[in-house]
């Protein structure tokens, strides 16, 4: 859009936390006044069921941007078929020092260490329950960065209850990079376990509640095929509804040599696009339909959007292509989803 093409130069001035934060704000005076139309385009209806859920479209918004719901009605005006929120944890943390988070403009990439800041579950599940926002809202939970390993299941079973009637469906965040030690629980037995105590602890929600709400486990782009197929096992044989592939990278293939490309953090943004579509593709392969792909990572563009339908992804999220394209990359998305989702029916 010719509105955030003028506006980029601006935010790009700053640094990149304080870009992100007067951009969020700046949605939400938009939005109060009746002007975001202005910078977001008409997304045409594309409806679709995924998890047993309704999305009025297959384009949404990555965890990550809005880390407490603060933006909820805001966001969701600019067309996007479904928001998540978080990461979240039990407690509120700062998350690790600032400066925390790069733009490698040439990359068209972004690195970020933020480690999970986040105000609390308490104080995400209130800002949801104030906003008027009543699409399909994914909810994604974390450990707090002091939990120790063998009791992050405690972490992630508080945060379940809690959002759990709030959510449309809730992610569980294996796959951060910034948190010490996360990447473990995407393996063996520390995969077993949790995705075991989650399960249950669903089930007796569910039948609390008399409804079930979806699971999904959002994965890392870094691991080995091997390693792909038994964590999609294991999805499999606890009753997980979804894998979200994929987070960011520890790899800096695409950036080498760029200035910021050595900071530490989890690299996002073009040069991740195809390594999180091989890891879409082999997660696809090895669940053969059984439950749902959501395809993240690299997705600058209608193209990239389409890679990730055709490796097997049934729905797609956007993150940092909207700070290198703005608002226009929803709608653009969404149409060339819809297209693609319409030529594979008429084949």
């Amino acid at each position: 859009m010719i509105l955030y093409r003028l506006a980029r130069p601006l935010l790009f001035a700053l640094n990149a936390e304080q870009a992100h934060s007067l951009t969020l704000r700046s949605l939400d005076h938009a939005h109060a006044a009746g002007i975001l139309s202005l910078l977001a385009a008409p997304v045409a209806p594309s409806p679709r069921k995924v998890m047993g859920l309704d999305f009025p479209n297959p384009v949404g918004l990555a965890a990550g941007l809005d880390k407490n719901a603060e933006h909820l009605d805001a966001l969701a005006a600019l067309g996007f078929g479904f928001l998540e929120v978080g990461t979240v944890t039990p407690r509120p943390q700062p998350g690790n020092s600032a400066p925390r988070l790069f733009r490698l403009p040439q990359a068209r990439a972004l690195i970020n260490r933020m480690g999970f800041n986040n105000l609390g579950v308490d104080r995400l599940a209130l800002n949801i329950r104030r906003a008027r926002y009543r699409g399909v809202l994914g909810i994604n939970i974390g450990k707090n960065f002091d939990t120790p390993l063998e009791r992050a299941a405690d972490d992630y079973l508080y945060c379940l209850q809690k959002v759990y009637p709030l959510a449309s469906y809730v992610v569980v965040n294996i796959s951060s990079p910034n948190t010490r030690d996360l990447r473990a629980l995407q393996q063996g037995p520390e995969l077993e376990r949790l995705l075991s105590a989650l399960a249950e602890a669903r089930e007796r929600l569910a039948q609390k509640s008399s409804r079930r709400v979806p699971l999904a486990v959002k994965i890392a782009p870094d691991l080995e095929d091997a390693e792909i197929d038994a964590i999609a096992a294991r999805l499999l044989a606890h009753g997980i509804d979804a894998a979200i592939a994929t987070n960011t990278t520890l790899s800096r293939d695409g950036v080498q040599g760029l200035r910021r490309a050595d900071e530490a953090g989890g690299l996002s943004g073009a040069p991740l696009a195809s390594r999180s579509t091989r890891v879409v593709r082999r997660l696809a392969a090895a669940l053969s339909g059984r439950i749902a792909v959501i395809g993240v990572g690299g997705i600058m563009s209608a193209a990239h959007a389409r890679e990730k339908l055709v490796a097997g992804a049934a729905l797609v999220q956007l993150y940092t292509g909207l700070i290198y394209r703005g608002p226009g990359l929803i709608a653009e998305t969404a149409a060339a989803c819809a297209g693609s989702i319409a030529q594979y029916h008429k084949e």
